[in-house]
């Protein structure tokens, strides 16, 4: 049977909640307000780094403070009353005082945009060719800045742009909410970083599916990029996908173009299924019946 064959049955088999856990997915489920969920889901997503029982600890710990409304929670949280709740909170190289600063920075946001929504969109466009732009000068502009200048990296084969821009926008606006940078939380926009877990939120908040929660608008599926992790990359190079021995944002990219072969209009909806595959060590069986 042949590669698309494959990954369109493991999709159907594995579209489906009771393979979430263990993953901080689990915590949006909570939520059936697009207002608490996307807060939940920034900082679930923020937090996947680790072991995995660490994350969902240190997410169920932030997330039950808040109950029953992150998105109140912070509105109605002046920054004291934030570093009060959370002061002592630690999480691997995350401190009390960089989640705080985090939480204030998401409220700033909110009272400016209404919506984390709408402050993403606002760096992204229905055909990102002028902000692609925009940001490419910019960021070439700036030592040590953003280093992918190349329109083969910016642009995906249809030339409508990748979220890459976007995902920039809105890392640089949570930073500058936050008063100092969040290094630990939100991605440097130098170097060149997979924005794994941003991209993570966006197959979350974006795509909706029997796993996927979605909830946000405006924002095509087929715009999204691989959140690239270790299991993403190993069943990757072993399925042909990339050839690149880097899991950098260039990696993400031509893994995505190549999962377009299969679903143009929604490639990462592969994601969630190969991962499994990767946690449960089924590599092999998928692998043979494919090759």
């Amino acid at each position: 049977m042949g590669l698309r064959e494959e990954l369109d049955k493991l999709y159907i088999a594995y579209n489906d909640r009771k393979f979430v856990h263990p993953d901080p997915l689990e915590f949006l489920y909570r939520y059936d307000d697009i207002k608490d969920r996307e807060v939940a889901g920034l900082i679930a997503s923020s937090l996947a780094y680790g072991r995995v029982i660490q994350i969902l600890n240190s997410v169920s710990l932030i997330l039950d403070e808040m109950s029953p409304s992150p998105y109140f929670f912070i509105m109605e949280s002046s920054r004291n009353a934030i570093y009060d709740s959370f002061k002592n909170f630690k999480h691997r190289f995350t401190t009390g005082d960089e989640l705080c600063r985090f939480l204030a920075g998401i409220k700033d946001v909110l009272s400016k945009y209404g919506t984390l929504n709408n402050c993403f969109l606002e760096g992204f466009a229905t055909n990102n060719k002028e902000v692609a732009g925009n940001h490419d000068k910019e960021y070439r502009k700036k030592p040590g800045g953003f280093t992918l200048s190349s329109k083969k990296i910016i642009k995906d084969r249809s030339g409508s742009g990748t979220t890459i821009p976007a995902i920039l926008s809105f890392a640089e606006k949570l930073n500058v909410f936050s008063k100092e940078k969040c290094n630990s939380l939100i991605p440097s926009c130098s170097g060149n970083s997979a924005f794994k877990r941003l991209n993570l939120y966006l197959r979350w908040m974006v795509r909706r599916d029997n796993v996927d929660p979605g909830g946000w608008v405006n924002i095509p599926a087929s715009r999204l990029i691989i959140p690239l992790d270790t299991h993403m990359y190993r069943i990757s190079v072993k399925l042909g996908l990339t050839r690149r021995r880097q899991a950098d944002i260039k990696t993400a990219l031509e893994i995505t173009e190549a999962l377009k072969n299969f679903d143009i209009d929604d490639p990462v909806k592969y994601d969630f299924a190969l991962t499994r595959i990767c946690m449960n060590k089924l590599e092999e069986v998928l692998l043979k019946k494919i090759f």
